[in-house]
């Protein structure tokens, strides 16, 4: 399934704009770890898809959804529970 959607991913550094506005500092360089394989790696390296509706963060090892953020009222959700960790 991933290597379909890797045609239309961005990497990381497409959202890091949202994320200082999110987290108020600079997150690319930050490092999650996935919780569905344990997988490491930067944000900037992470796959990311803007397909207008909300912007989507998956693991690049298993395609799982680690970050998901969507606008609603001027107001922006964020959900990381595919995260088991972000340093």
């Amino acid at each position: 399934m991933m290597k379909a959607l890797d045609d239309y991913a961005l990497d990381g550094n497409a959202i890091g704009g949202l994320l200082i506005e999110v987290f108020g500092t600079e997150m690319t360089t930050a490092v999650g770890t996935c919780a569905s394989c344990g997988a490491v790696s930067q944000v900037a390296e992470l796959a990311v898809y803007m397909p207008g509706l909300g912007t989507v963060v998956r693991c690049r090892t298993c395609g799982s959804v680690l970050m998901t953020f969507v606008q609603i009222r001027g107001l922006t959700c964020v959900d990381l529970l595919g995260l088991a960790s972000l340093t």
